[in-house]
């Protein structure tokens, strides 16, 4: 037997829902959290539907971006395991589409990480085949890192409670990040260059730093669960500490062209599994959930400026920053999930993108946005505007019938640095 999948019930309930659209072929990913002795399957959510596809289409690339919008609403602990497909074509006819899948949403999400892999990184992602007439589910496995990886037969098995005693790790982190730019004229792809190794190297530092619980260091080894009742809720709040590193780029002596710098305090959280977990693990989501929070917000921030440098729009003009909001899965025990809020933007906008992109119903009280303030809005300036004027710049995110389109076939948002400040100038 292969590896073991414990799902919450409540997929399943989701799952034979979906069962009852008929006439139809329904795709989605897998959520939940790898360990070394089993999985865990916390949520699922179907791929939101194509309007100019038809019923039984089915598209590899709408799946994969899907995938890469979901994976950066997920904190630390929780990740796109694998993928779903709901059909009434026989489970041996589809096994070749489902392996494509998992391995095209596995190299899209790891191709935006900035955090190494670990040796004892579970690679092996899953399939699930539901038949919709019979309910007859088979499930596989494929190991993403080995690209003549076959399918390997896997347990599933859904158990109440799953995430109920789950442990939540936190922490606030001050960011503080300068960038040098290249002379000459900076487009989007040079400050994207740029950006990106500076950011590899700070997320070295974030790897190597010491995190600090109640002011101590724990062994890796040490149970974070000792002594606690199993089912009491468990929170804990960590200090990170980072030695800064020998020599960054930016402090070479070189022409500079321009500056770039990403300032403020981010709120960043980890869920671990209770299942006898070791403090090394807890670590390693949380310093996972730093780093990705922040690469996000960059790569959100840079399709924005490659879409505004393509209509024709300067870095001039006044930008305005989101922050990092939170959702619970409601009967999941502690777990959330987060999306992004822009200054001019409600909890509606946020219940929508939930909506859209997890197939979550969400109400808009259940929106918790207290965990990083509302950042100032920021100015990007160039030295050929001596008196810049600030001129606001129009939300480019759709109206709600239009979102999935345009996020999904773009990949466009506004800026992305949660309550942190970014600020370029050309000197």
């Amino acid at each position: 037997m292969g590896r073991g999948y414990v799902v919450e019930d409540a997929v399943e309930s989701y799952l034979s829902q979906l069962c009852e659209i008929k006439s139809t072929t329904i795709t989605g990913l897998l959520i939940g959290q790898s360990s070394a002795q089993r999985d865990y399957i916390v949520m699922a959510s179907r791929t939101p539907p194509k309007e100019d596809s038809t019923g039984n289409s089915l598209d590899k690339d709408w799946v994969t971006e899907h995938a890469r919008q979901v994976s950066r609403m997920l904190p630390g602990g929780l990740s796109v395991l694998g993928v779903f497909i709901i059909t009434e074509v026989d489970a041996k006819d589809t096994q070749t589409t489902l392996r494509q899948l998992v391995f095209s949403v596995e190299n899209l999400i790891s191709s935006e990480r900035l955090w190494s892999p670990a040796d004892d990184d579970v690679t092996d992602c899953v399939t699930l085949h539901i038949n919709s007439k019979t309910r007859k589910t088979l499930c596989r496995t494929f190991d993403v890192k080995d690209p003549k990886s076959m399918a390997k037969p896997a347990d599933w098995k859904y158990q109440s409670g799953v995430c109920s005693s789950w442990i939540t790790v936190s922490c606030c982190l001050n960011v503080n990040l300068y960038f040098s730019l290249p002379t000459g004229p900076n487009t989007p792809e040079t400050i994207e260059k740029c950006i990106k190794n500076e950011l590899q190297i700070w997320a070295q530092q974030i790897e190597s730093g010491v995190c600090l619980l109640d002011g101590k260091r724990i062994p890796d080894d040490a149970e974070l669960t000792t002594g606690q009742r199993r089912n009491a809720k468990q929170t804990y709040t960590v200090q990170l500490l980072i030695s800064p590193c020998e020599q960054r780029i930016s402090d070479v002596v070189q022409k500079c062209g321009g500056s770039a710098s990403i300032k403020g305090a981010i709120h960043c959280r980890a869920y671990v599994h209770s299942n006898k977990p070791k403090a090394k693990l807890y670590e390693k989501l949380l310093k996972r959930d730093i780093i990705s929070t922040v690469a996000t917000r960059v790569h959100m921030l840079l399709e924005e400026l490659a879409t505004a440098e393509g209509q024709n729009n300067n870095f001039g003009d006044e930008l305005f920053i989101p922050r990092r909001i939170f959702c619970p899965l409601k009967g999941r025990g502690p777990i959330s999930v987060c999306d992004y809020q822009f200054s001019d933007e409600g909890p509606s906008e946020a219940t929508e993108r939930l909506k859209e992109m997890l197939d979550l119903d969400a109400a808009e009280e259940d929106i918790d946005t207290t965990q990083e303030i509302i950042p100032e809005n920021i100015n990007i300036e160039t030295e050929s505007k001596a008196d810049p004027i600030q001129e606001k710049v129009e939300d480019p995110i759709p109206q709600k019938n239009n979102y999935i389109g345009v996020v999904m076939a773009s990949a466009v948002a506004l800026l992305a640095t949660a309550a942190s400040l970014l600020y370029l100038t050309d000197v």
